[in-house]
């Protein structure tokens, strides 16, 4: 049996190294305390950087907000973010005059594109009991041909997400894949944005979050194109064989695998692992920030554009708007269609 493991990687706590296509990876998880009035956490915030405190003090941070914890208004241009919430809610609003509250496993998919505003606020609605909020946020890189393109918003409700589940008959223990991006075997995702890298068929961009139940095994198939990059993140808590490899792997570790093999996974534990895939893009990257360009000069330029226009304007009173308590998750996009996520229901504009 080939061992298809080609690397190992040791995880922090929270940001992960990735391959080209893909840009960033973070996993965001904070145990906020009961929630105040104001829908931030009952606690002094005394010894905190406010306005940037990701310290992890108590095993959480506010990261730019000051009151509700999250990202206030800013830009982003030349790529995409795909944010999967695993727990706990985000606010987002954003200069397209899209606003929506998501999470307990919704995704966003944002194609910042030529240049857009938005801001992610996390609300914290138990006023009893601790807050925790844990999320994935993806950055893929758009090629040069697509890094101007039209921005847009897109929402996938959890209810809608397709799911692969494997085993849990006759005593097996189960294994689910949630298919984001990229097909799994026979089972198609939901359309990316028009202009995502992930719509291009040569990309074979996949994300797919992988749950092993104690005892699980599943077996991923082989990347489409030989000269896709996968990369599998175990997170949770268990170890991870993945066969022909002679160890164990432990959680909070990436590990490169093969392309062209399949990949069998299996956990005596239980454990979660985050699957990103895709062909590299293979141009210069040049990033400042919020900004992914191809050269220095792309950056310059953007940064001139962005002052003098703020990429459209901000259409809210706040940089960081929150919704009122009761409101239930939902999406309101920028041609003004509302759509439940609970219960799927649209209402035209």
């Amino acid at each position: 049996m080939e061992d298809p493991v080609l690397q190992l990687v040791e995880l922090d706590a929270q940001r992960w190294p990735t391959v080209d296509p893909f840009l960033n990876a973070v996993h965001h998880v904070d145990v906020y305390p009961a929630a105040n009035e104001a829908m931030g956490p009952d606690a002094p915030l005394a010894g905190r950087d406010i306005g940037a405190d990701f310290a992890g003090i108590d095993g959480w941070r506010m990261y730019h907000g000051a009151t509700v914890p999250g990202f206030p208004a800013h830009p982003h241009r030349g790529f995409e973010t795909v944010t999967y919430v695993r727990s706990g809610l985000i606010d987002h609003a954003d200069s397209l005059g899209a606003t929506a509250r998501y999470g307990r496993g919704d995704v966003q998919w944002l194609t910042a594109g030529r240049g857009i505003q938005h801001a992610e606020m996390f609300p914290l609605l138990d006023r009893n009991a601790p807050n925790r909020v844990e999320l994935f946020q993806i950055w893929v890189n758009l090629p040069a041909s697509r890094k101007l393109v039209e921005p847009s918003f897109t929402i996938f409700a959890e209810r809608d997400l397709p799911r692969v589940v494997v085993g849990g008959e006759s005593g097996t223990a189960p294994a689910t894949v949630t298919v984001i991006a990229g097909a799994y075997l026979d089972t198609e995702p939901l359309a990316p944005p028009p202009d995502s890298w992930a719509a291009d068929p040569a990309s074979d961009l996949s994300i797919w979050h992988v749950v092993l139940a104690a005892g699980a095994t599943v077996t991923l198939p082989p990347a489409r194109n030989r000269d896709t990059v996968r990369t599998l993140y175990v997170f949770d808590h268990g170890s991870l064989d993945v066969h022909g490899h002679p160890d164990r792997i432990d959680h909070d570790t990436a590990v490169a695998v093969h392309p062209e093999l399949p990949v069998e996974l299996h956990s005596d534990e239980g454990t979660e692992v985050l699957v990103l895939a895709g062909v590299p893009i293979g141009e210069p990257v040049a990033s400042y920030g919020p900004f992914v360009m191809n050269t220095r000069e792309e950056i310059a330029s953007t940064i001139d554009e962005y002052q003098r226009t703020r990429f459209g304007g901000w259409p809210w009173p706040d940089d960081d708007p929150v919704h009122p308590p009761d409101r239930g998750r939902f999406a309101r996009h920028a041609d003004g269609r509302v759509e439940d996520l609970e219960t799927g229901s649209t209402t035209p504009h």
